[in-house]
């Protein structure tokens, strides 16, 4: 019992840490704008002129995208595929299908997709950085990685 404690941990610990590990890359995907690499789950993507604030404007081209995010829960490697419809900068829809093989995942996936749309709808995308909606932390790394994806091909 004790092993197997020390094992969930590990993991929460672990998948805790990935959102950490992939925000350096977000950083230098931020400082090159135009850069094609994949940006982690704490990316942003600020105006051309770092001196002007985001309004959320015309920095993302209107329409529908859809990118897949990964993350590490207690229960494994699971995955998340976001849809959003932006208008000037702003999520205005948003659909969120869970990919978890085991119980608890597909548990917390499901109060995350039943909460997600009240925290992202109306927020322009630049400024998303979800981190707990509806008692599920872990498949909000998955989200934000598959916005950061998003606001790349959304990049105008």
């Amino acid at each position: 019992m004790h092993q197997t404690s020390q094992r969930t941990a590990a993991l929460v610990l672990a998948g805790a840490a990935l959102p950490a590990l992939l925000a350096g890359c977000a950083t230098e995907a931020a400082i090159e704008p135009g850069d094609a690499a994949t940006s982690g789950p704490a990316a942003t993507s600020g105006p051309a002129d770092p001196g002007t604030p985001s309004s959320g404007s015309s920095e993302f081209a209107d329409g529908t995208y859809t990118a897949d995010g990964n993350y590490v829960s207690p229960g494994g490697p699971s995955a998340v595929t976001v849809t959003v419809t932006l208008a000037s900068g702003v999520v205005t829809d948003v659909e969120v299908i869970g990919h978890s093989t085991d119980r608890d995942g597909k548990n917390f996936q499901s109060k995350f997709i039943s909460g997600i749309a009240a925290e992202v709808i109306g927020v322009p995308i630049d400024e998303l950085d979800v981190s707990h909606v509806a008692g599920s932390s872990l498949t909000s790394g998955g989200f934000n990685q598959a916005i950061a994806k998003i606001m790349e091909e959304a990049a105008a």
